[in-house]
């Protein structure tokens, strides 16, 4: 689990349904992270954005039905949330400032980790040359949702996540062929 959500937090003090959701929501910290990564491409904005989808499900608990899919009522969540600060913010001339300055420093190391990492760039450098609904389509089915799950998240049909990750897919292949080899 991610170390900046706090489980006590999410919990919630009472036996309530907020506590049994947050406790279960928890479990998909990771996966809405990754979600929240691809979709800002800025890891402060990613943190602040799963930390909106948690407190906007927590104060949304009596909306969500038990015994549906928790995960898809998550993303969905998040993904609205994104598209929501993506709107307020797009004319904003403020938006940008200190968080955009990468602080990591790597220092050299053997060939291995050098060659992964630049695997790792060339595929997430992939990953985002593609629209912002290819990159959901392709992270929802990473993270193992069914198509008509993603549907359900994306509000759209299921043949629209069929297509979308078609060409999402053919579209990532074709800009990693060299890795085919």
């Amino acid at each position: 689990m991610r170390s900046g959500y706090d489980g006590r937090a999410m919990a919630g003090e009472g036996g309530g349904a907020g506590g049994r959701l947050g406790r279960e929501a928890l479990a998909y910290a990771d996966a809405l992270h990754n979600l929240a990564r691809y979709l800002t491409a800025n890891e402060s904005e990613a943190e602040d954005l799963v930390q909106e989808t948690y407190a906007r499900a927590l104060r949304g608990a009596d909306g969500f039905t038990p015994g549906t899919n928790l995960k898809a009522w998550l993303f969905r969540i998040l993904r609205n949330t994104f598209i929501s600060v993506y709107r307020r913010q797009r004319n904003d001339p403020t938006v940008g400032g200190l968080d955009t300055v990468d602080s990591g420093v790597y220092a050299a190391r053997d060939d291995t980790w050098l060659r992964g990492k630049l695997v790792a760039e060339d595929i997430e450098r992939a990953m985002l040359s593609l629209t912002e609904d290819a990159r959901t389509v392709i992270l929802l089915d990473l993270e193992g949702l069914t198509e008509a799950e993603a549907a359900a998240v994306l509000g759209c049909p299921v043949g629209t996540v069929k297509s979308r990750l078609a060409r999402a897919r053919a579209a990532l292949r074709q800009q990693l062929s060299d890795y085919a080899r």
